[in-house]
């Protein structure tokens, strides 16, 4: 094959969401461990069983990125592979893949490997995949691909809007009490994903239509025109109907799509969580 596309887990994205002969498409799988039991991010894995685990465990969960040799065993795949990270201060996923391009280079030297490290996670991947799968129809060639993906890479912006601080209460950086009134009032947290690939906290709001609006506010205070946009859920696909429905209301021409988080992004949003990228 010629050309390849490659992600890690926090993509959201599965193999089937891609159906070209131009291109394969494929994921690298986080691993999750909640107390003795370790989850592999694979695309069947079971996300009501991994948060249901996360939710009954005292302890907080860990997670542990591709190893470079998983990275390289999809780089073996394709003469030109577009891979994609998530964030490097998120993760070490974007190291490791590096590593696994530095080594193989050095025994197949004809390959083009291009490493993008999102800053971002979840759906800003899944915007970036998309470009770059067009890119890729229209014949475009490795460094204008890459160069163009880089690109993109600073004009995403996304947002995160969470109702459930479990994962906070047992890292220590919200207390018991503070966590169990913020749920018991239906309390969001809402967040954005810094140009460094951090996540920001805005603040919190009441309920489902003040998340709503929340996020709605920072689509058109951060210059959101309409274009491409694509909301993952944790389990709660009636609030993404619903943020989707507000979002065509105000911008209607907008491209909105809508993708179930896999393990990786489950884990960090915990069930009901939300997260938001768009151009």
């Amino acid at each position: 094959m010629k050309w390849s596309i490659v992600a890690d887990s926090s993509c959201d994205l599965v193999k089937d969401d891609f159906n070209c002969e131009a291109f394969g498409f494929s994921t690298v799988p986080f691993t999750i461990r909640i107390g003795d039991k370790e989850y592999v991010d694979c695309e069947e894995l079971d996300t009501e069983e991994l948060l249901e685990a996360m939710e009954h465990c005292p302890q907080i969960g860990s997670t542990a990125c591709p190893s470079p040799h998983a990275w390289a065993e999809e780089f073996t795949k394709a003469e030109n592979i577009i891979s994609v990270t998530i964030s490097d201060n998120l993760s070490g996923s974007y190291n490791s893949a590096v590593t696994a391009k530095q080594i193989l280079l050095a025994e197949c030297s004809h390959k083009k490997i291009a490493v993008l490290n999102s800053k971002s996670t979840g759906p800003a991947i899944a915007l970036l995949i998309r470009h770059i799968a067009q890119m890729i129809r229209c014949d475009a060639s490795f460094d204008s691909i890459h160069d163009e993906a880089e690109d993109l890479v600073h004009n995403i912006k996304t947002v995160f809007a969470l109702t459930c601080f479990d994962n906070l209460v047992k890292n220590g950086r919200m207390s018991k009490l503070t966590g169990f009134i913020a749920k018991k009032l239906g309390m969001w947290g809402i967040g954005i994903g810094s140009p460094e690939g951090t996540i920001k906290m805005k603040g919190k709001v009441r309920g489902a239509s003040g998340a709503i609006s929340a996020i709605v506010d920072d689509l058109h205070q951060r210059g959101f025109q309409g274009k491409e946009l694509i909301i993952s859920h944790c389990h709660n696909a009636e609030f993404a109907q619903a943020l989707r429905e507000r979002i065509a209301e105000r911008w209607p021409d907008a491209d909105i799509t809508v993708l179930k988080t896999r393990g990786l992004d489950s884990f960090y949003a915990e069930r009901g969580g939300i997260i938001l990228s768009y151009l």
